[in-house]
């Protein structure tokens, strides 16, 4: 069966394949001789209906079932004819559908793109530290001692760090928007949870006032048709309360988890858990710009489909955080085109990182899961309970194999890259 693949632009190809007359009549035949053994038609005993009848009454849709079968079964062959590993769903196009002739159809589609991994020894990556001291323990405590807050109700005005009970009712030029109103509202004054503006003009009030402000949606708002809009609140303050900050107590030891008996034991436990954090956040950071440094070095197109599938599914995800689904959520909310930058990346690291384990031929065995999963089941009070719960979800033995494969592959890469060496502080960690 002839084939002919043609390059179009970056990774589109386009592969037209001819099929001859007699593999279309030899299919058209049978499925109309099929169809003649139950036909039943006025004036003809069934299966004695003529062969020039039966295609006068059904030659067309038999038509386009064997056209559809006879692409069903010479596309993937050809693919296979030309070694084509495609990286979309074919656009198919029949050029000629006459059956006393050749059939000749053409897929469009993508393929992957060939790479082949460089190493450049004339840039760096960044090997990060991170340094903490007693007082970023201390402030780290504080920030614990926030988040176990309690609230007491308050009869002054509300302030800075409380916690309000509104009812609210947005406008945007007099006319309603989506998310425009809430009842029972609970805001924490502070936490900039809300479009600039809305929570320092709650400041001063007290409950039971009723009074209007005016904000204005950032530019960059997820929803595009908000986005830089002025809009007019109503707002009612049902109550006012107090942050009263958790105290360092047993009951707080606790809820976090800890077996302190004290303060004293607390920081100690605290200070522990920020140098894990801060080993994690370390590893983090070197991968990122690892994975950064391959990427300028290794130039390459991906492919748009599955960018599309990619935005599709972080935007879904996105969506999801605020309680949506695809399906309810208007186009203007988290717009699809916002994630195609981030999607191509993330793209094009997954290929990357997909040749980088062949070249370095890096694969996993059993030992290695093995051994894994008894690092992790350490943690835990009852390992060998999580070990059996581990051997019964299979989905975590793949998301060992994957983290064990990450490992290996920075293993290698730190022979091969090379690195200079960065110090941050941690509490600059919060704005990265």
């Amino acid at each position: 069966m002839p084939s002919k693949l043609k390059k179009l632009k970056s990774l589109e190809r386009k592969l037209t394949v001819t099929i001859p007359s007699e593999e279309y009549s030899k299919k058209f035949n049978q499925k109309i001789k099929k169809v003649g053994s139950h036909a039943k038609l006025d004036g003809f005993r069934k299966g004695k209906v003529p062969t020039d009848v039966l295609k006068q009454r059904y030659g067309d849709s038999v038509h386009f079932e064997v056209l559809n079968e006879l692409i069903q079964e010479s596309y993937p062959k050809e693919l296979g004819a030309n070694n084509i590993k495609p990286a979309s769903q074919p656009k198919i196009s029949i050029e000629s559908e006459d059956g006393s002739k050749a059939i000749v159809y053409s897929a469009e589609f993508e393929v992957f793109p060939e790479i082949k991994p460089k190493f450049t020894r004339w840039s760096s990556y960044e090997k990060t530290s991170i340094v903490f001291d007693d007082q970023d323990v201390k402030e780290a405590s504080k920030d614990i001692q926030n988040r176990y807050c309690h609230f007491h109700e308050a009869s002054r005005a509300s302030q800075e760090g409380d916690r309000v009970d509104i009812d609210f009712d947005g406008t945007l030029d007099g006319e309603t928007f989506e998310g425009n109103s809430a009842k029972n509202f609970q805001l924490e004054l502070g936490s900039k949870s809300m479009i600039p503006g809305f929570e320092d003009q709650i400041i001063g009030k007290k409950s039971g006032d009723h009074f209007s402000i005016n904000c204005s949606f950032p530019q960059d708002y997820f929803k595009a048709d908000l986005a830089g809009k002025e809009v007019v609140f109503k707002i009612k303050l049902n109550k006012v309360e107090e942050k009263h900050i958790a105290k360092l107590d047993k009951e707080l030891y606790e809820a976090l988890g800890m077996e302190a008996s004290n303060e004293e034991e607390y920081f100690a436990e605290l200070k522990k858990r920020m140098g894990q954090e801060v080993a994690q956040q370390e590893e983090s950071l070197r991968k990122e710009s690892m994975y950064e440094l391959l990427l300028k070095t290794n130039s390459f197109d991906a492919p748009k489909a599955i960018i599309e599938e990619q935005a599709a599914l972080m935007r879904k995800d996105s969506l999801m955080r605020i309680g949506k689904s695809v399906e309810d959520a208007d186009d203007s909310l988290f717009p699809l085109d916002t994630f195609k930058e981030d999607a191509e990346k993330r793209v094009k690291l997954d290929l990357l990182f997909s040749e980088l384990l062949k070249h370095f031929e890096i694969t996993v065995s059993k030992d290695d899961i093995e051994a894994y999963t008894d690092e992790e089941a350490s943690k835990y009070k009852d390992p060998a309970q999580f070990k059996e719960w581990v051997k019964t979800n299979p989905r975590f033995t793949e998301n060992y194999r994957m983290i064990i494969l990450e490992k290996k592959l920075i293993e290698k890469l730190e022979k091969v890259l090379k690195s200079k060496d960065k110090t941050i502080k941690f509490k600059d960690l919060a704005n990265r």
